[in-house]
């Protein structure tokens, strides 16, 4: 197996380490270790040569922005109702 181009070298250590990275995430989510990191860091990684890591971290991204957006109305409308119960 000769390798002709550092393309290719590139490519395949690219390759070996997102999966690598995304097993080791998946078994650190079973561990008290911060596995979901991890398995972004792998899924980045495989997404600069799979396209369907590419939607998945696309997919991720999206769906992550909607909690983020949920959560900020959900504590904004805790604060504000605990200040209208200190002003009675």
């Amino acid at each position: 197996m000769i390798f002709r181009t550092v393309e290719q070298v590139r490519r395949i250590f690219l390759i070996i380490a997102g999966f690598t990275l995304l097993v080791i995430g998946v078994a650190m989510l079973l561990t008290p270790a911060p596995g979901l990191p991890v398995i972004l860091l792998g899924l980045g990684m495989l997404a600069a040569e799979f396209v369907w890591a590419r939607r998945l971290m696309e997919l991720i991204k999206r769906e992550s922005g909607r909690v983020v957006d949920r959560f900020a109305a959900v504590t904004k409308s805790m604060t504000v109702g605990e200040k209208e119960e200190s002003k009675e």
